[in-house]
């Protein structure tokens, strides 16, 4: 193993790679350019492909033939790039086919600017495109963790046969920090893909990699299945991290660059004799709800801390379910919260002096 110093957005290129992806079809697009940048150079090194579509909905479809045809397959884009792929990930879902797609997200709404924020929650976790459907969403909070949920994203991605999404923002797309990788990159073993459009290999009849569904009794099928899939993977696949949770009477949570931010917020206010704790979730989708829960039943408060106008707060409400306060501190547009003032903001409300 070495150690390494890697910027997010090449460790996500790095993490993929040594995941078993040879084939990267996407756009640049700030603040997530460095990681077309990096793949255009290491992608022929490995033997793989790499090819930058003239658009993100070029992009997206290349990855749904990709797919279909059996191969691990990414796209990255950042806010307004995704919000074009979002018809091709719906057909990607409908096809039941694996893929990992990544959100660097940035300030908006609109075109906005290139600032890092986490606005595109709702886009990521309620299904951003048509129809009824889920994404299965990592949100690292650290380079290393990225490389990590790289190889966690493309394995869960083949193993329940759907996309992955791996949301981020400006922040940790830009930040460098040291990683430990192996010193070789070895190709992990690939589970086979028997429904793959890869020729009849000795079948009778070719497989065929579909959306449409004319008939609405079939179309209600699938949706039951994928449905069925759906509770499998919040019954299996559910992440989060707890921090200093134990005895904690203000639970604070967040994810990515918001949670680094929570959890030295925790610190600071355990040595000034308030009893805080965090709860941090990796997956969105499926969300940690039990955790939230059983937290209520201990815990005084909760604060919410987001680089948006509040979307993630919804579901730690669902999650707490009126058992106590929920409190909310953001920041949007592109502007990052102080630790300094989410402090501020968890005195308030031990003091009793917030809405």
């Amino acid at each position: 193993m070495s150690k390494v110093l890697m910027k997010g957005n090449e460790a996500i290129g790095e993490g993929a790679i040594r995941a078993g992806c040879r084939h990267f079809f996407g756009y640049p697009i700030t603040p997530q350019s460095e990681l077309p940048h990096y793949l255009a150079k290491r992608m022929p090194e490995v033997g793989g492909v790499f090819l930058q579509a003239e658009s993100e909905t070029s992009s997206i479809n290349m990855v749904y033939g990709a797919a279909g045809a059996g191969f691990r397959v990414l796209t990255s884009s950042s806010s307004p790039g995704l919000s074009l792929m979002q018809e091709g990930i719906s057909y990607l879902v409908g096809a039941e086919l694996p893929c990992v797609i990544v959100n660097v997200m940035r300030g908006g709404p609109g075109l906005g600017n290139i600032a890092p924020a986490q606005s595109d929650y709702f886009q990521a976790v309620k299904g951003g495109g048509h129809g009824d459907y889920k994404l299965i969403v990592l949100a690292p909070a650290s380079v290393q963790e990225i490389i990590d949920l790289m190889q966690v994203a493309f394995d869960l991605g083949d193993k329940y046969r759907t996309p992955v999404m791996l949301v981020g923002d400006g922040i940790l797309g830009q930040m460098m920090e040291p990683v430990e990788l192996a010193d070789e990159v070895t190709v992990p073993e690939i589970p086979a893909k028997p429904w793959a459009a890869g020729g009849l290999q000795g079948r009778e009849k070719p497989n065929i990699i579909n959306s449409l569904y004319i008939v609405p009794e079939e179309c209600e099928e699938l949706n039951k299945r994928l449905f069925a899939k759906y509770a499998e993977i919040a019954a299996k696949e559910t992440r989060w991290e707890e921090y200093r949770l134990e005895d904690a009477e203000i639970v604070l949570t967040g994810f990515g660059t918001a949670a680094r931010i929570a959890k030295s917020v925790v610190d600071k206010a355990r040595t000034e004799g308030i009893k805080a704790g965090l709860i941090r979730p990796i997956t969105l989708w499926p969300f940690p709800s039990e955790v939230y829960a059983k937290a209520a039943e201990r815990a005084q408060k909760f604060l919410c801390i987001e680089m948006s106008m509040g979307q993630m707060i919804e579901d730690v409400r669902l999650a707490v379910n009126g058992k106590k306060p929920v409190y909310f501190y953001g920041r949007s547009g592109g502007m990052v919260p102080l630790a300094k003032d989410v402090l501020a903001e968890v005195k308030k409300i031990m003091a009793g002096g917030a809405e």
